[in-house]
């Protein structure tokens, strides 16, 4: 079995004493496909599409960004779907684990444009020149004050015309979290975790994953400086928006 081989999840398998706060380390680096395909509903389709996006909001000589790109399953998808010519992809991602794997899928792929991986942290580093960027699934592992200075530095490093692809976990008022929580769930179970897991997991998740609603969202997209925003997709309680500048 190679270092790089995927293995199922079963972090939350078994009863932990105290669970600690979720981390993407080594442990999670290891079983990440397997644990993002079974907990998020869409993923997938999310994934897929964002490599159509950037075909179609790719603009020749320009950057494409997948910030905190963890395996590049994204980074992957976007270089197979850009149709302009002299594009670069950078994926950034603030694990060593994560990036390493990366590196090694992006070695294994035969996609014409050309792909950068860095270990870095997204709120420090610099961004320019972009036509794309997607931040999938990672606003919310930051913390909510810094989470505008994040965007508004994306939408002053994209291009007229360019697009964010912005995916996160949604919170809803009472009666839709608790519908949308038991739909999560059935999801969860119907692709075989434990309730023992479930809660587990939700217990490590609940201090670092802070979700927020739609309509926070598209306000803080359009005080960054993006022009126009729609949701393109949404599963249960799991929701992609595109911004364009």
């Amino acid at each position: 079995m190679s270092e790089f081989d995927q293995q199922p999840d079963r972090i939350y398998q078994h009863r932990q004493g105290e669970v600690g706060d979720f981390a993407f380390d080594s442990a999670v680096a290891r079983v990440f496909p397997d644990m993002i395909q079974r907990s998020v509903p869409g993923y997938a389709e999310t994934v897929a599409m964002s490599g159509i996006i950037a075909g179609r909001y790719a603009q020749a000589n320009t950057r494409l960004y997948d910030l905190g790109c963890s395996l590049g399953a994204v980074t992957l998808a976007m270089r197979h779907g850009v149709k302009a010519e002299g594009c670069r992809i950078i994926g950034l991602d603030n694990s060593d684990s994560m990036i390493e794997r990366a590196r090694h899928y992006v070695a294994l792929d035969d996609g014409r444009v050309e792909v950068e991986l860095h270990c870095a942290d997204i709120t420090q580093v610099e961004l320019s020149n972009a036509s794309v960027t997607a931040l999938n699934f990672v606003l919310q592992f930051i913390a909510p004050s810094e989470r505008l200075a994040l965007l508004q530095k994306i939408a002053a490093a994209t291009c007229d015309g360019g697009a964010l692809i912005l995916s996160e976990k949604l919170c809803f008022d009472d009666i839709e979290q608790r519908i949308q929580t038991e739909l999560h769930h059935d999801f969860k179970r119907a692709n075989g975790y434990s309730d023992l897991e479930i809660a587990q997991k939700r217990s490590a998740i609940e201090n670092v994953l802070i979700p927020e609603t739609e309509a926070v969202h598209i306000e803080r997209l359009r005080q960054a400086g993006f022009r126009h925003v729609v949701r393109w997709y949404q599963c249960f309680n799991f929701a992609s928006f595109l911004a364009i500048k």
